[in-house]
């Protein structure tokens, strides 16, 4: 029988690297919800469509490809065959994105693709709302939280590592994740909350060698591994 892991959380948490961690000593497949609407957000940018403009973005959203494949133990996100998994990741997309996910038709066909991207596998989903809306009834739920400081410090670092976003500067990293606290938390559709029923895992002043295991610990009490 197949079963969901869902793990949300806000920015800079580390939802996405303790998902993969966890997802490779456990055996379980990745999916990283988040990248089905940055995958839209660069659809809609490459195609000259402004935010505003919510009748093409949601048309749009009905006709693009997006699929996730494991290469060498590295996930690669691809658009209409396309890989963009650094793009995706660039600052006009992190400028966008938040507005284009917060459209309803738009949420309701990622949702859908999230979905079937699931059926039939054992699989570890990380996002804003997998626990609350994507998943609901998901075997195991994890909230990640971390203080806002050490998780704009993380993503200062992440960015100074990759080189994406590399000239901004600390201060610009933590107004832009409270920026998108607040926008994220106060959704009408798919706000980041905790589920009622999901385990809070506080990963502040931890190393993520301590965050995965703990994370690891949650799952195998609820799911024989």
């Amino acid at each position: 029988m197949s079963y969901v892991i869902a793990i949300d959380g806000p920015a800079g948490v580390g939802k996405g690297t303790i998902a993969k961690r966890v997802a490779d000593d456990l055996g379980l497949i990745t999916i990283d919800t988040g990248a089905t609407y940055r995958c839209l957000t660069v659809a809609v940018i490459d195609n000259g469509i402004k935010i505003n403009e919510v009748d093409k973005i949601i048309k749009l959203s009905k006709e693009i490809n997006i699929d996730m494949q494991l290469e060498e133990k590295e996930a690669r996100i691809f658009l209409n065959g396309k890989d963009v998994t650094t793009r995706i990741r660039e600052d006009d997309i992190n400028n966008f994105v938040s507005p284009v996910s917060a459209i309803k038709e738009v949420r309701a066909e990622m949702v859908n693709l999230q979905r079937k991207l699931a059926q039939g596998k054992n699989v570890i989903m990380e996002g804003r709302d997998i626990g609350t809306v994507v998943f609901p009834d998901a075997t195991v739920k994890i909230f990640l939280d971390a203080s806002l400081e050490e998780r704009a410090m993380r993503r200062y670092n992440q960015n100074q590592e990759t080189g994406i976003d590399k000239d901004l500067t600390y201060e610009e990293v933590y107004e832009s994740i409270k920026t998108r606290d607040y926008n994220d938390r106060n959704k009408p559709i798919g706000a980041l909350k905790q589920a009622e029923d999901a385990i809070l895992v506080d990963t502040t002043g931890k190393t993520i060698e301590e965050n995965i295991k703990r994370v690891e610990e949650v799952i195998k009490s609820k799911v024989n591994i």
